[in-house]
């Protein structure tokens, strides 16, 4: 007898429902052992991530703001995968966004709230889309791979924004600390409840909304779905398969770049180092268990904002290090990577033949 791996013909919607759910099962199951290795109870580390991120209202509204800017990135990266563009620089894009927004909120001399928020609105989503833009460029052009280039464009824009806080940015009132001045009062996004919650959130379900009808209803949506599933076919079908890929990887930077928006003129209402603590790569998280489908994005943004949440309370309950909820995002990933596997192939054992 021997194993042998052969591609399904037809998969189930039982099996595509139910494989992603027992990934996730497996990585909480397999993470369990790396709480007990630190000496914590996993159910007792899962129950006080449930109630620290939607036990009360505070909780519930951390939740929310940590799930603002992944909605965002998320949004952005699952509409480059739609085209089978890898946009693995969304971490940068979301500083350059923040950085062009920040721009208008200092320097522009602009008092009313709506004229500040939407110039801000558009700078953030012009910067990043331009960012990314580069790569998209490159590889309609030249055919440069764009994993490349979007995941060093992260480390030119995080070092870029650094310089300006610590150089021509700086507050002169933050003594030796890296961050700009305050944003005044008409830079700043409505906030809710007493809380930290702000109207980035809506906007970020707004921006869902647009994105789906946007993929579902348009001719271009349309165009964008074709040629992920096959880009020869698309170009012999006549479309422009390069400037498709341009406008693409532009609008996923766009997108991506209004989380930096929301970040600076919503949360910290400043521009500061460790803007985004790996939002960005998270996202790649997000849009692949999404499986690139805008409404699932915001479902599995919130998750992730349940798990950041209560992640940083097993910091406080148990000091547990950071990089336990990286690693748990890393766990995932490696399930979802292998159910994923299961979906389209299956593992089939069959009699050896035999030798005369």
């Amino acid at each position: 007898m021997k194993l042998v791996i052969e591609r399904r013909e037809i998969s189930s919607a039982l099996l595509r429902f139910s494989a992603p759910i027992a990934s996730i099962a497996v990585a909480l199951f397999v993470a369990g052992f790396l709480l007990l290795a630190s000496g914590v109870s996993p159910l007792a580390a899962y129950k006080e991530i449930i109630i620290e991120s939607l036990g009360s209202l505070y909780g519930l509204s951390e939740t929310l703001v940590k799930t603002t800017p992944l909605i965002f990135a998320g949004l952005g990266v699952s509409l480059a995968f739609r085209m089978q563009i890898w946009n693995i620089g969304a971490e940068g894009q979301i500083y350059v966004g923040a950085m062009g927004a920040t721009w208008v909120a200092l320097f522009s001399g602009i008092q009313n709230h709506w004229l500040m928020m939407t110039a801000m609105f558009f700078a953030a989503f012009f910067c990043g889309g331009l960012w990314a833009g580069v790569a998209g460029f490159l590889r309609a052009r030249w055919r440069v791979n764009e994993v490349i280039v979007t995941l060093l464009m992260n480390y030119i824009a995080i070092l870029w924004v650094d310089y300006l806080i610590y150089g021509p940015w700086k507050d002169p009132k933050g003594f030796n600390f890296p961050l700009t001045a305050q944003f005044g009062d008409a830079a700043r996004l409505a906030e809710y409840f007493n809380t930290r919650m702000h109207s980035g959130f809506f906007l970020a379900l707004f921006c869902a909304l647009l994105l789906y009808l946007f993929i579902e209803r348009t001719v271009w949506g349309y165009e964008i779905k074709v040629i992920g599933s096959n880009q020869k076919a698309a170009q012999y079908a006549g479309m422009n398969t390069g400037i498709a890929i341009f406008f693409v990887l532009f609008l996923s930077g766009a997108i991506a770049g209004l989380a930096g928006f929301s970040e600076v003129a919503g949360l910290q209402h400043r521009l500061q180092h460790g803007l985004s603590p790996g939002y960005g790569y998270t996202a790649i998280i997000i849009a692949w268990l999404a499986k690139r489908s805008a409404i699932g994005v915001v479902i599995v943004s919130f998750l992730m904002g349940v798990l950041l949440v209560g992640g940083d309370s097993l910091q406080l309950l148990w000091q547990l290090p950071v990089a336990f909820v990286y690693a748990f995002q890393g766990l995932i990933l490696f399930f979802l990577l292998a159910s994923d596997f299961f979906i389209i192939y299956r593992v089939k054992r069959v009699k050896g033949i035999a030798h005369a």
